[in-house]
């Protein structure tokens, strides 16, 4: 199964999913269960039988199951199940393999098999709770009820940058960040890991952050700004300098909030960048065709502050007064 350009218009808040089961064990080691779980079409190049494995030395992780060579490309292969401490309920030789990309990276994870694929609308897609993300050690990102199950989308971005640390997210030091003047953005970002990092991150590079977890809450924020900045007679750019969201999120994804921005005429001014593990070659026009100012890939987040300085400055906007 190869990935198709089956989607899907910039904007609309549609994903499509593609729908793939662990079958598990219980705590008592015998009782099967089938555990439901998906990830993003727009991250998976293709689904394949499980290939002929090479071990790798040193391998830090036990689900790393080693790699094996596609087209002349050596991927890694994660164990799904091993990596969300799974017993597995079903026989290797039957497993299928689910080939991604993101964060320019290519990595292959082991499932026990694959159902279809899903259009749906992000408003679909329920944040999961506190509780929830901390038993699952925030490796959800989204809950979708469907024909009497329930889906689980997971952080691959997480599991990714957990096996090889230089993929996750970080500050160049040697930039003097203090040098320039202060200015304030809104991040959305729905990883509670990601969006709190990116929030240090972006404060260490001088910026005053307000944080949210999803597009709606972060277009519910920026219409309170408005509505302040008409009734105070004041430029929207006196409350807020830059927008920073990622693209895939519960409620409200990236792109249909950068269309609403770019549609308003008090907000249409805020420099919006997009910052997600789905900025491709291949899918960069998504956001070029709902306005975004720029596009960058995680986990360069050096690019992101310096762009986001470049593009508040193009515009003349203050500094935030001491």
């Amino acid at each position: 199964m190869s990935q198709t350009n089956i989607l899907l218009e910039a904007g609309t808040n549609e994903l499509e999913i593609v729908e793939f089961y662990l079958d598990e064990l219980e705590a008592d080691g015998e009782t099967p269960y089938k555990g439901y779980y998906g990830v993003n079409v727009a991250k998976v190049l293709e689904i394949i039988r499980l290939p002929k494995v090479t071990e790798l030395p040193e391998v830090g992780d036990p689900s790393v199951l080693g790699a094996f060579n596609l087209r002349s490309h050596i991927i890694p292969l994660v164990d799904l199940s091993l990596w969300l401490g799974k017993k597995r309920g079903s026989p290797e030789a039957e497993a299928k393999v689910i080939v991604t990309e993101f964060n320019n990276v290519t990595t292959a994870f082991m499932v026990s098999g694959v159902n279809r694929i899903h259009r749906i609308s992000w408003e679909e897609v329920e944040p999961p709770n506190a509780y929830v993300s901390a038993l699952t050690s925030n490796t959800i990102t989204g809950v979708v009820k469907m024909e009497g199950r329930i889906i689980f989308l997971l952080d691959l971005e997480r599991i990714v940058s957990a096996l090889n640390p230089n993929l996750a997210l970080r500050l160049d030091e040697a930039i003097d960040w203090k040098a320039g003047a202060r200015y304030r953005a809104l991040v959305a970002d729905d990883s509670t890991v990601i969006r709190e990092m990116l929030k240090d991150l972006m404060q260490r590079a001088n910026f005053e952050v307000e944080a949210v977890s999803n597009g709606r809450d972060a277009w519910e924020r920026l219409q309170d700004i408005a509505r302040k900045s008409a009734e105070e007679s004041k430029p929207i750019e006196s409350y807020l300098q830059c927008i920073v969201a990622d693209i895939e999120m519960p409620q409200m994804d990236g792109h249909n909030l950068c269309k609403r921005v770019k549609e308003d005429p008090i907000l249409k001014k805020l420099p919006v960048i997009l910052f997600s593990s789905l900025i491709t070659d291949k899918l960069r026009h998504k956001g070029d065709a709902v306005g975004a100012d720029d596009q960058i890939s995680k986990p360069e987040v050096t690019h992101l502050a310096q762009r986001a300085l470049v593009l508040i400055k193009e515009r003349g906007f203050d500094g935030l007064a001491d």
